[in-house]
């Protein structure tokens, strides 16, 4: 079972940038396509921006211009980076290998 570490978020202020990383354990990271996910307070879990194994991209329209995702093979981790942050992208944010396990999640608030 592939395990999953996230970490980076934090409390920003509206405006600010924040960085995700996400590290795999095992031997299979390179291979799957990973995806970030977010669940605010009373709302789904949704989907904020995927990458495949060979580094295509999409991302939740809310996020587009403003949300990075990428990854390094070498060190089994994946990225997301957040830009102009508001308060609305507050939420627990977890990383996924798609179609397997997930992270234990991690907090990041947008507040003044």
């Amino acid at each position: 079972q592939v395990q999953l570490v996230e970490s980076g978020g934090g409390l920003v202020q509206p405006g600010g940038s924040l960085r995700l990383s996400c590290v795999a354990s095992g031997s299979i990271f390179s291979s799957k396509s990973m995806g970030w996910y977010r669940q605010a307070p009373g709302k789904q879990r949704e989907l904020v921006a995927a990458i495949t194994s060979g580094g295509s991209t999409n991302y939740a329209d809310s996020v587009k211009g403003r949300f990075t995702i990428s990854r390094d093979n070498a060190k089994n981790t994946v990225y997301l980076q957040m830009n102009s942050l508001k308060p609305e992208d507050t939420a627990v944010y977890y990383c996924k290998i798609l179609g397997g396990s997930w992270g234990q999640g991690t907090q990041v608030t947008v507040s003044s």
